[in-house]
């Protein structure tokens, strides 16, 4: 129930300020991905064992049930935080010039610095945690840098430009019935 709410809360969110059906279905599915990863990672060294060694573990264990929640929260968090980042520098040159191309070169070429450098501080602090001795903080820290890094690398540099592109004009969709209910607010120009 909390992942529904959540997945439909932003949805609803990023459809009321980019104006758009399409960019935040694209968003909650590729920050889906990010944790997906983060939840593989943590079965593939905690529960099968594999590199379980590099980060201090002598055997395998059980995911701690609260670990996939909390994970999810902070994770999904951030990771918005890093779409709504660069998906609002998009918008505001594609508001300017009127060309999806154009504004998604300039939107993560304007971004992608400050992206990834955070994100590398952050996967920084939390492979700090993994190699803590209490397994629950090792699952933890390893669960978010993982999906730290795939997100900041793979999905908002790779995958959020190239459907952006592929999707052209499509990515600013939104039904005139939805427009006129949805209201105005001052990120709309």
């Amino acid at each position: 129930m909390l992942v529904a709410t959540v997945l439909a809360m932003s949805f609803l969110l990023l459809t009321l300020v980019f104006r758009s059906v399409l960019v935040p279905l694209k968003a909650v599915l590729l920050n889906l991905l990010s944790i997906g990863a983060a939840y593989g990672v943590m079965v593939a060294v905690f529960q099968w064992g594999w590199g379980g060694a590099l980060i201090g573990l002598e055997a395998t264990v059980p995911i701690v049930s609260f670990i996939p929640m909390f994970l999810f929260a902070i994770l999904f968090g951030l990771s918005m935080d890093y779409e709504v980042f660069l998906l609002s520098r998009v918008r505001e040159e594609y508001l300017r010039t009127g060309d999806n191309g154009t504004a998604i070169v300039e939107g993560v070429s304007g971004t992608a610095r400050i992206i990834t450098s955070a994100a590398l501080i952050m996967v920084a602090v939390f492979l700090s945690f993994a190699v803590a001795d209490d397994p629950s903080t090792k699952m933890f820290g390893l669960g978010l840098a993982t999906a730290i890094l795939i997100d900041a690398t793979v999905v908002r540099m790779v995958l959020v430009p190239a459907t952006m592109t592929l999707l052209g004009r499509t990515n600013w969709w939104l039904p005139k019935w939805l427009d006129r209910m949805l209201p105005r607010g001052p990120v709309d120009r």
